[in-house]
């Protein structure tokens, strides 16, 4: 059986990355406070009739919260209609949502029991277990005096200082990665190139991983990466 094409869409706050198997490079597009849903629809269009290689399905990494296929939140730097819009009608594609930390999850998944922490604006997280994609919300978990990613998010990186963050990312991620029982601990997201020595038990992912779990949402058979929750 022919290998599915997958057209993988990492959408973050200040742009969206399209990523085809047979690109050099991804194309990125600005997004911000204007980029809305059919926005975003119609830059796949765009590339689709811009000479690009063909795709027969998408994936999408949205920096919100996506349960059973659905955006349960707006995101916060994005434009509005997020949560109502029918992205597959839209499309005329077969289409798979995730969050976006989970996408990058899975392209980081190495087997076993993996814990993915994305350090940037905020904090985002996903569990992978024997091949299955668990996405998780622990950015608001209480943590000393306030929330978790008061301390390993952007806002603790500024109050506390690169000294005081590392310290905070650490203490986090071994907190963690005992918490849920994890092989290991992926530290990714923009802020994982800050981090000058990795806490035990860890190591630093790479945000072109997410291309790679756009493109494992889609595989089959045996080694068909499932999601809890999190996909379409």
């Amino acid at each position: 059986m022919q290998k599915r094409r997958v057209l993988v869409l990492d959408i973050g706050g200040t742009s969206v990355k399209l990523h085809i198997a047979g690109m050099e490079e991804p194309l990125r597009v600005p997004s911000g406070r204007k980029m809305t849903p059919e926005r975003m629809i119609s830059e796949i269009q765009k590339a689709a009739a811009s000479g690009r290689p063909e795709f027969d399905a998408i994936s999408v990494g949205i920096p919100a919260p996506v349960v059973r296929g659905k955006v349960l939140r707006e995101p916060a730097n994005l434009g509005p209609g997020w949560t109502t819009f029918d992205f597959e009608k839209a499309a005329k594609k077969p289409i798979r949502l995730v969050n976006d930390a989970a996408m990058q999850a899975l392209g980081s998944y190495e087997g076993g029991t993996m814990l993915f922490l994305g350090l940037g604006t905020g904090l985002g997280a996903a569990l992978v277990v024997d091949g299955v994609l668990a996405p998780l919300e622990l950015a608001r978990l209480p943590y000393r005096r306030g929330e978790i990613e008061d301390y390993v998010g952007v806002r603790g990186l500024e109050k506390y200082g690169k000294h005081g963050w590392r310290k905070h990312v650490e203490d986090v991620a071994v907190l963690l990665r005992a918490a849920f029982v994890a092989d290991y601990v992926v530290l990714g997201g923009g802020n994982a190139r800050r981090l000058k020595k990795l806490p035990e038990g860890c190591r630093r992912g790479s945000n072109a991983l997410a291309f790679v779990g756009g493109e494992r949402l889609w595989e089959n058979g045996a080694r068909r990466r499932r999601v809890l929750h999190g996909g379409g």
